[in-house]
């Protein structure tokens, strides 16, 4: 039995995906949580082999969470399950450690299919993005931006979008000021831009 862990922030998807697998015969869920920093007492409390998780979550995103269960629970796999957009969030989110990602559009059939290819040592991506990576072409305007930045890097231009001041930033990543600093220059640099408005709203148009 492949149990889950369901961390998401919107309640009707923590009941739904519970409903989904509710008479699974061979994928259980186990727990389901609303935020960041409550993955690591569930995990020391109890056993899981997969982990869905959004990237939007209070108190601790996902991708940091995601660096720090790479760290302290290397065993645990987790996919990404998210409304962001695929083009820009998925293969940076593999970097960090993820071992699948999914866009919440994705059917039950493709849900279940990734938790198991998961589960079986693969990493999940769906075709789409699988074939634009093997023929080395974006589809969409989000795509040139999305080559240039690094996963910290579209971490801390998300945290600066929804308004985070650098101290917030520091704390939710642990990473002094001066670093934060540093990275928004090296954004404001590699996006073009010369100040915080026009960084936040070339994050709008990349929909972060």
């Amino acid at each position: 039995m492949i149990k889950l862990l369901v961390v998401d922030h919107h309640p009707i998807i923590r009941k739904g995906l519970e409903l989904l697998f509710l008479t699974s015969s061979n994928i259980q869920i186990v727990g389901t949580l609303d935020d960041g920093e409550s993955i690591f007492e569930f995990l020391n409390k109890n056993k899981v082999d997969i982990i869905i998780s959004e990237i939007d979550l209070p108190k601790l995103n996902g991708i940091t969470a995601l660096r720090r269960l790479n760290k302290e629970y290397p065993e645990v796999k987790v996919i990404m399950f998210s409304a962001q957009p695929e083009e820009v969030y998925a293969m940076n989110t593999i970097k960090a450690g993820a071992s699948g990602y999914l866009c919440k559009t994705a059917n039950i059939v493709t849900l279940k299919e990734a938790i198991i290819k998961v589960y079986s040592g693969g990493v999940y991506l769906s075709n789409d993005l699988a074939q634009r990576l093997a023929i080395g072409k974006r589809v969409n305007r989000s795509g040139n931006f999305y080559k240039k930045l690094s996963t910290r890097e579209i971490e801390v231009l998300k945290l600066i979008s929804s308004g985070r001041k650098n101290k917030e930033i520091a704390s939710e990543l642990a990473i002094n000021e001066k670093t934060v600093s540093t990275y928004k220059a090296r954004l404001m640099k590699k996006l073009n831009v010369t100040n915080i408005v026009d960084l936040i709203n070339r994050a709008k148009l990349l929909e972060l």
